[in-house]
């Protein structure tokens, strides 16, 4: 079969042919349709990530056609359009995940590629409305900022959230799941014209962080709810004076700078602040997100779909920070 790999850190993304994937009980082969990148697959091609190895097939987001399954008791699994939750063996605790999780795309062999194998606790029938490409598009984005605003900063329809960075797959999806959940949503981006695409889909307001007084610019009356982050910069330090009393702030990555920045702690425990963690999602999580997206028919923004083979010349789009939504791969 044919497959995106991955051979040591700071290589290019290359199409090779490989041998398909052998199941075992318990689990399908499903032929992608789609696959979609995200900022996971480039922090391990810089090498950036824990857990490497070598070679590697990246990508946890897909969709396609089941193909085979690992025992005749699945059958009625074969031919089903699926969708796949790359969070696997979360555990029985909705509060935190097992020391076995992972997600699809290392270790395990991931959907870039023409099949991939997962375990048929993973499939989810593909939402009616959606194409494979536009499902391809869900998973661990999606499943990433669902969990941050429902399950973790339990997000209510009427509250203010502030997005900060819209653009990136995670932070749109926070975006349109916020509107669709009836909260008023402010973003954040460091380019106008992420801003705009963002105040297109329904934000109320938006800043860009690079000016100086930005904080002054789009603090509402009292203050915001909830407010997302994945990058945990200097800035993160003026959420504290943002957020309202009771306030939530939820942060699900570290790319600026890998730790939080020094923090006023008498204003979080005077304001009643929550800082919290969050990572992927359960199976009930993926469950719930996809309940949601067949009862509001939310179709996630995609902002270009390359060939498979095409796969460097995407990560490198991702690389310079130009997409609005997801990079998305067609497997023919």
């Amino acid at each position: 079969m044919k497959a995106i790999v991955l051979e040591g850190i700071n290589l290019p993304l290359t199409i090779k042919y490989v041998n398909k994937p052998k199941l075992k009980a318990n689990e399908a082969l499903v032929a992608i349709k789609a696959a979609a990148l995200n900022r996971r697959d480039y922090w391990i091609q810089k090498g950036q990530y824990a857990g490497l190895k070598f070679p590697i097939i990246l990508g946890s987001d897909g969709a396609g056609v089941v193909a085979e399954v690992g025992s005749e008791s699945e059958n009625e699994w074969i031919g089903k359009e699926v969708l796949i939750n790359p969070s696997l063996m979360w555990g029985e605790s909705e509060a935190a995940q097992s020391t076995a999780f992972h997600i699809l795309g290392l270790p395990q062999d991931g959907t870039l590629a023409e099949y991939v194998r997962v375990p048929l606790d993973a499939l989810h029938i593909m939402p009616s409305h959606l194409t494979f490409e536009e499902a391809a598009a869900i998973p661990l984005g999606g499943l990433t900022a669902w969990r941050a605003l429902f399950s973790r900063a339990q997000l209510k329809a009427g509250e203010r959230v502030l997005v900060a960075g819209v653009g990136g797959g995670v932070a749109s999806f926070a975006l349109q799941w916020a509107l669709f959940a009836g909260a008023e949503v402010y973003v954040t981006s460091g380019k106008r014209e992420k801003i705009r695409k963002a105040l297109e889909m329904g934000a109320k307001a938006g800043v860009l962080y690079t000016d100086k007084n930005w904080m002054e610019k789009i603090q509402p009356e009292g203050g915001f709810d909830v407010i997302i982050d994945s990058a945990i910069g200097d800035g993160f330090a003026n959420y504290i004076e943002l957020a309202k009393p009771g306030g939530r702030i939820v942060f699900f990555g570290a790319t600026a700078s890998g730790n939080l920045p020094e923090l006023n702690a008498r204003k979080i425990f005077w304001k009643q602040l929550s800082i919290l963690g969050s990572t992927m999602g359960s199976p009930s999580d993926f469950s719930n997100m996809l309940s949601f997206v067949n009862e509001h028919r939310v179709k996630p923004v995609i902002d270009s779909i390359f060939p498979l083979a095409h796969a460097e010349e995407a990560v490198r789009k991702m690389d310079r920070s130009e997409q609005f939504g997801k990079l998305v791969l067609r497997v023919d």
